[in-house]
């Protein structure tokens, strides 16, 4: 008879507090606002920027299309994950040589954009827009494949992803309120200089992070890249792994993952533009995220963090479903209330929880999906499915609203894009329901199986 493994134990509310205070969660901490960072510079307060510079809708849209970067690194992750960077790999290693060479990069983006500007021609400062959104989306890639490759479990890989979320989040609030107070006083130049500047917190915590041992035995057991059966293990050996392992679910696991944010991707570019047209300031923007929206969004990753504990992974991805789409449709209640405080401090506190809450959801989720010695590429590959047809869609959500302003008028048609948008998030409800029913359903089955061979 087979021995049945005796259950885990599950941290105490002391070990975990203990837990928080290794270095490791602070340099996770650093690495999430590391990362946050670019994200919104090349989206949607880039959008601001360029709508005061008197940019169309349409083109801003469009420019948005810079993002399509992020749903594009599975196809150079799986480097990431056998080579060695540059110069600085055999100094600091794999994944931190990675960090510091793509934090470089980044930041040098930053000011790339800071000193050409709208004023320069779109060309130019959209090159340098897609200079940071690769570098950033590099960044990303090694960033999750440390996070994955320094937790010695699943709980610990929860606390990582929650410090990860919170810098990440702390990073948005910098430069999608913070940055609106700096730049009506020293202009957006400056502030986009600033950011640069700022990317010295993810260098610090890179040079002050350990190299992952964890996934070493594995790596070193494949054939080297160069070789045909090394650089096909490379590129094809991290999809047939997936598959192997969650075999018929697998893809029903992709096409969930691409649709889950679909809403926030398409709502993103017209934010700050509806913000402008509403005639809402930028001191009043930057002051309703700092304080409502902050305190939103730390509880929508707590709430999320919480419910991934008590009630699993699908019903807090089921609950995240519901709220995202709510979110959105309710910016449609700005275009009757006009700069009304009340009302834009609870529709900026709904859309912050629900994005929390469903961001944390969905990180825990795809990292518990990866497996050794492919980490980067899998990653990769989930957070580009679920960033890829969201980031498409919203190119065209600037030709959208100008082709319904001229039957709704400007602000009518933000409304009805807003609530459009919310609608498409359907779909994705739908499909992890479906997906936690066939996931119980195989549960139930190996379950049986392993009964039956005991």
């Amino acid at each position: 008879m087979t021995d049945t493994p005796a259950p885990k134990r599950r941290r105490t509310a002391v070990e975990v507090l203990a837990a928080l205070r290794q270095p490791k969660i602070a340099v996770m901490l650093a690495l999430g606002f590391s990362s946050g960072l670019p994200f919104l510079l090349t989206g949607n307060t880039f959008g601001y920027w360029l709508r005061e510079e008197g940019t169309t809708l349409k083109a801003i849209g469009f420019l948005s299309w810079v993002g399509l970067a992020y749903s594009m690194k599975l196809f150079w992750a799986p480097l990431i994950d056998r080579l060695d960077a540059p110069i600085l790999g055999k100094w600091l290693g794999r994944r931190r040589g990675w960090m510091v060479l793509s934090q470089l990069a980044v930041g040098a983006g930053l000011v790339g954009m800071a000193l050409t500007g709208p004023r320069a021609g779109l060309t130019t400062v959209g090159m340098f827009a897609v200079i940071v959104a690769f570098a950033s989306a590099t960044q990303d890639i090694v960033i999750d494949a440390w996070r994955i490759e320094a937790a010695d479990d699943e709980e610990e890989l929860g606390l990582l992803s929650s410090a990860f979320q919170l810098g990440y989040r702390a990073a948005l609030l910098a430069t999608d309120a913070l940055i609106l107070v700096v730049a009506a006083r020293v202009g957006w130049a400056n502030s986009y200089i600033a950011a640069g500047l700022c990317m010295a917190v993810g260098l610090f915590a890179t040079l002050k992070a350990f190299e992952p041992t964890r996934a070493d035995t594995i790596l070193k057991s494949k054939a080297p890249l160069w070789t045909p059966r090394g650089f096909f293990d490379a590129v094809v050996g991290p999809f047939i792994d997936f598959f192997a392992t969650h075999k018929e679910l697998g893809l029903l696991m992709l096409v969930a993952v691409a649709l889950y944010r679909i809403p926030d991707f398409v709502m993103g570019p017209m934010a700050n533009p509806y913000y402008h047209d509403l005639g809402i300031t930028k001191d009043m923007v930057a002051t309703v995220r700092g304080s409502i929206g902050l305190v939103a969004a730390l509880a929508g990753i707590a709430a999320g963090g919480v419910s991934a504990i008590r009630l699993g992974f699908f019903p807090t991805l089921i609950i995240g479903a519901i709220l995202q789409p709510l979110a959105v449709a309710a910016f449609a209640l700005l275009s009757l209330t006009g700069a009304n405080l009340g009302v834009f401090s609870a529709v900026m506190a709904g859309d912050n929880f629900a994005m929390s809450f469903a961001g944390v959801a969905l990180v825990a989720y795809m990292s518990s999906l990866t497996g050794l010695g492919y980490t980067a590429t899998q990653y990769a590959l989930l957070s580009s499915t679920y960033a890829m047809l969201g980031k498409f869609l919203k190119g065209f959500s600037g030709e959208v609203v100008e082709g319904l302003t001229p039957a709704h008028g400007l602000l009518g048609a933000y409304a009805v894009f807003f609530v459009g948008a919310g609608l498409i998030g359907l779909p994705a409800l739908v499909m992890f329901v479906v997906l936690a029913r066939a996931h119980a359903r195989r549960e139930a089955r190996l379950a049986a199986e392993a009964a039956s061979a005991a």
